[in-house]
C-alpha cells in the first residue's frame, strides 16, 4: 500500500484526538473543582475523610466491593434509586473530590452505598456492619479474614462481636476486628452525600407558552 505510513499517521492522529478532547477535556472540566463553601452553614462541603477512612476505600477496592455494589445515586425521572432510599438526590462529580479512587461500581448485586452513612430510616451501626463482615447472610459473602480471636481476661475489648450459637468464640475469647476491618467500616459510616449542591438541583422544567385565543366577534 503506497499510503501505508501516511494512513497509519493519520489514525495514530485521530486516536490522539479522541483521547485528548474525552481524557484531557473531562480532566480540564472536572479535575479544577474544589469543596463547595456554604455561607449559611460556615462550611465546606463535601467534608473532608479521616484518614482512617481514606485508609478503608484502600480494604473496600482490594476486596473488590464494587462489583457488587454502586455508589452513584440516579436521577428520579431514569431510576428509583431515591424511592429505595438511597438518597436524596443525584450524584454529580463534587461528591467524589475527595475520592482517589471513586468506586462508582459497575452492577446492582447489592444496595447502592453512595449516602449510606446517611441512609433512611435509620443508617446502620458499626456493629453490624462489623456483624455483617464477619457472618456474612444468604445475599453477602463473609470476610472473617478481617477479624481475629483474641485472649481477654478482664475487660471486653473494643468492637468485640456479639455472636451466639455456632459463631461464639471459646470461653475467655472475643472475635474483634482487625485493624484492615476497623478501617473499612470506617470508610463506609463515612459515606454521606446529603448536602443539597447547586448543581445537582434538577434544571426545571420549560413552560409551555400559553395558547393564544383570538375573540370571538
Amino acid at each position: 500500500m503506497k499510503n501505508g505510513p501516511l494512513f497509519l499517521l493519520g489514525l495514530f492522529l485521530a486516536l490522539v484526538i479522541a483521547w485528548s478532547g474525552i481524557v484531557l477535556g473531562s480532566h480540564a472540566q472536572l479535575g479544577a473543582l474544589t469543596p463547595y463553601f456554604d455561607d449559611g452553614d460556615g462550611q465546606a462541603y463535601p467534608l473532608r475523610p479521616s484518614g482512617l477512612a481514606e485508609r478503608g476505600q484502600l480494604v473496600y477496592a482490594d476486596l473488590g466491593c464494587a462489583a457488587c455494589h454502586t455508589q452513584q445515586v440516579r436521577r428520579p425521572d431514569i431510576g428509583s434509586d431515591r424511592a429505595r432510599g438511597w438518597g436524596e438526590r443525584q450524584s454529580v462529580a463534587r461528591d467524589y473530590i475527595f475520592q482517589a479512587r471513586p468506586q462508582l461500581g459497575v452492577s446492582r448485586f447489592g444496595p447502592d452505598l453512595t449516602n449510606l452513612a446517611a441512609r433512611k430510616p435509620e443508617a446502620p451501626k458499626a456493629e453490624a456492619l462489623f456483624n455483617l463482615l464477619y457472618a456474612g447472610s444468604a445475599t453477602h459473602p463473609a470476610y472473617p479474614f478481617l477479624f481475629e480471636t483474641v485472649a481477654v481476661s478482664g475487660e471486653t475489648p473494643a468492637h468485640a462481636l456479639k455472636l451466639t450459637g455456632a459463631l461464639a468464640p471459646a470461653a475467655g475469647r472475643q472475635v474483634v476486628p482487625t485493624e484492615r476491618g476497623r478501617t473499612l467500616v470506617a470508610y463506609l459510616q463515612n459515606l454521606n452525600t446529603g448536602y443539597d449542591y447547586p448543581e445537582s438541583r434538577p434544571l426545571p422544567k420549560p413552560v409551555a407558552p400559553a395558547a393564544k385565543t383570538e375573540g370571538k366577534k
